[in-house]
């Protein structure tokens, strides 16, 4: 507990994007026309996670890729799809070698019910390239603290639903942000943009 607050509290100081974990839901964001201040990487935060096929994955697992990261959970009716459809529809307009090179990765905000099952079952429907994407669960702490890194506000409401904002971070090969976007359904040109430049360190 000590450590990972530690942690957060470096990455928090380095200027790393933040927000508290409570927010209305609204899809209808403008895209952000700046990345946030860039500071250390986001792979500082020591974390344990498990990916939909039941392995335990750290939040690095694609360390030395271009990663693109948000937070969802499997039930969410509208938004979440959204975001999923985004991200595929982004991979569709890349060069063939940066898709190749792209990694995504997706965090649940629902760990009680996204157990591994529930993220496989989504991966499988959504048609997902498991080789590149990984749907992750993690405790709640652990889940707290990614979003606020992320700069991710939610909430759970009585019913069991989440209101969240839907933010796509590009990290670079070594987990710095480089450039966020929150206008679901968007062109997302400057996510676009920045990936086509991006550069791998890992022949993984």
């Amino acid at each position: 507990m000590k450590v990972r607050a530690i942690a957060v509290a470096g990455l928090l100081a380095a200027g790393v994007a933040v927000a508290p974990p409570a927010a209305s839901q609204d899809h209808r964001h403008e895209a952000m026309e700046a990345a946030p201040p860039r500071g250390d990487s986001i792979y500082a935060l020591s974390a344990s996670l498990v990916d939909q096929r039941g392995r335990p994955a750290g939040l690095d697992l694609f360390r030395g890729h271009p990663v693109l990261i948000s937070m969802f959970y499997a039930t969410c009716p509208d938004a979440c799809p959204l975001l999923i459809a985004d991200l595929q529809r982004m991979e569709r307009e890349l060069p063939p070698r940066v898709k190749a090179d792209l990694r995504i990765v997706l965090v649940s905000l629902d760990p009680e019910r996204d157990t591994p099952d529930a993220l496989q079952a989504l991966a499988r429907t959504r048609q997902v390239d498991e080789s590149r994407w990984r749907l992750l669960r993690a405790p709640e702490e652990t889940v707290r603290d990614v979003a606020a890194l992320l700069g991710v506000k939610y909430r759970r409401l009585p019913d069991g639903s989440f209101n969240h904002s839907s933010v796509i971070t590009l990290l670079d090969p070594d987990g710095a942000i480089v450039a966020r976007d929150d206008a679901i359904g968007g062109p997302h040109e400057a996510l676009l943009r920045r990936l086509r430049g991006a550069r791998s360190t890992s022949g993984r």
